[in-house]
């Protein structure tokens, strides 16, 4: 079976970069421009990683994150960051709210796809 991910970015154009680039790699990939419209698909659909920009209107990403990580159903989900934001500062937040994964725009497709097929190999449980 694919596995599923959700692509979160307000930005049409990397929503749909990452939906052609994943979907090239074998994954089923569904998208939302929001960390609000996210948060219902989280909830109600299974997915194996999450891939969300950082700074998106209405919830950004690091708020995302956070419902994520506090909700039992979800907080296992592995989660990537893919932002513009590229301080230490910014960054050190990041996995500190719990991201596995901070990668900075402009990105690597190929480089993302290859990281997308590590963090989905590894068995997590705790």
């Amino acid at each position: 079976m694919n596995k599923r991910i959700l692509a979160v970015d307000d930005d049409e154009s990397i929503r749909r970069i990452l939906q052609v680039n994943l979907e090239r790699g074998g994954y089923t990939v569904e998208t939302a421009q929001s960390g609000a419209s996210a948060l219902p698909l989280l909830l109600k659909n299974h997915y194996d990683l999450l891939i969300s920009d950082v700074m998106m209107p209405e919830m950004d990403g690091l708020e995302l994150l956070e419902h994520v990580r506090q909700s039992p159903e979800l907080r296992k989900l592995p989660v990537i960051l893919l932002t513009a934001q590229s301080s230490e500062r910014d960054i050190t937040r990041a996995y500190v709210k719990g991201t596995d994964l901070y990668l900075t725009k402009p990105f690597d497709p190929n480089e993302l796809r290859i990281w997308v097929g590590r963090m989905l190999s590894e068995t997590r449980e705790d």
